[in-house]
């Protein structure tokens, strides 16, 4: 496994698929099946690792587990341009679905640089995704901004816990796109304000608040945010520095690291990517007062979504049962950490790494 780290709970499996013809270089890495098929996105990106997808899968077995659900986690990466040829990208994400097809205990989902129609292309080649389009019966996740709505419920929760009132509270979005974007709308419909954001480009900012529909608008017709009218252009390592109450990590990992987080001006983070903050970096930033709320606690409204979908369930029930557990888990882990003095992340871990745990129990073979 190219020196990575296995432990107890995994990983189970580790493929790599290439094909030089096609220009096709992925990998699954199925981290945990003790509770059931192991659900996990699709990302597409030019520069994703063996390890980073090792990591992600880690982050959904925890995710799947903390949220109660009957799956394992599993991540699955392309190597390849999500927004080059689009006729190149389907063959890609088409040819990688047949070459997993005997992979029955893999469940793709869209992840960045994917979305719903690339799932209906994985449907179509060996019927097994999840976040398909409307058209074939499935809950458009990121249309609807699943995980955008957990994560909302999540900050509500340690806003009221931490006495930060959402009216008024300063919000900044690292990554403006599916969750990003989401989160912000619907934290702007709480009373909040928009105050900068940044996509891959670079980053716009506005003390008095961004318009949120006009910046959606700007960036929907394919403009760069520090293009955008309405605020003033940011570099994208300048980000961190605006003063805010809550700040949104929604792109890659470890965007907050032992190099940056002095500077981080929050209150709160909420993590809306998988692993978007380092460990030495959340440590610094517990020690300063700053609450960090887990990723695989907060953003698992993308997952939950899914597997209700996965049942035949519709968005009522998979938005009734995102609101529920994202809530309950957030009160629990932040009850916990004051209780035991450890951060929200090391109670997380305990929550979820108990319940993967007590899932192994009952198998005859742990990992399989």
């Amino acid at each position: 496994m190219n020196g990575q780290v296995r432990d107890p709970l995994g990983p189970c499996k580790v493929i790599e698929v290439y094909q030089p013809e096609l220009g096709l270089e992925g990998v699954l890495v199925v981290d945990n099946v003790a509770a059931g098929p192991a659900i996990g996105g699709l990302r597409m990106a030019t520069d994703v690792s063996v390890d980073e997808c090792r990591r992600l899968a880690r982050a959904m077995t925890l995710k799947n587990a903390a949220a109660g659900l009957p799956h394992g986690g599993a991540k699955s990466v392309l190597r390849a341009d999500p927004h080059g040829d689009p006729a190149h990208k389907e063959a890609l994400i088409r040819a990688f679905a047949c070459a997993l097809r005997g992979n029955e205990e893999y469940i793709f989902g869209p992840d960045m640089g994917t979305d719903e129609q690339c799932m209906g292309w994985v449907h179509d080649e060996i019927g097994r995704a999840i976040g398909l389009p409307r058209a074939l019966g499935g809950i458009p996740l990121d249309e609807l901004g699943a995980t955008a709505y957990g994560l909302t419920h999540a900050i509500e929760v340690a806003a009221e816990r931490i006495d930060l009132p959402l009216e008024g509270a300063r919000i900044v979005v690292q990554g403006f796109g599916s969750v990003g974007r989401h989160a912000a709308r619907f934290l702007v419909e709480r009373g909040a304000r928009l105050v900068a954001a940044a996509d891959s480009a670079g980053a716009v900012a506005h003390a008095d608040g961004l318009d949120i529909d006009a910046l959606e608008a700007w960036k929907t017709a394919g403009n760069p945010l520090t293009t955008f009218a309405g605020g003033h252009p940011l570099a994208a390592e300048q980000l961190i520095e605006v003063d805010c109450e809550v700040w949104i990590p929604a792109a890659r990992p470890d965007v907050i690291d032992a190099g940056n987080c002095d500077r981080l001006a929050a209150r709160v983070v909420a993590e809306g990517a998988n692993i978007p903050v380092t460990a030495e970096a959340g440590a610094r930033l517990q020690a300063r007062g700053v609450l960090c709320l887990p990723d695989f606690i907060v953003n698992a409204g993308g997952v939950i979504c899914g597997a209700v979908e996965y049942r035949g369930g519709g968005q009522e029930a998979a938005f009734a049962a995102i609101r529920e557990r994202i809530r309950a888990n957030t009160a629990e882990i932040l009850q916990r950490s004051q209780r035991d003095a450890v951060t929200p992340r090391q109670a997380a871990l305990a929550l979820a790494e108990q319940r993967v745990r007590e899932a192994m129990a009952t198998r005859r073979w742990a990992l399989f």
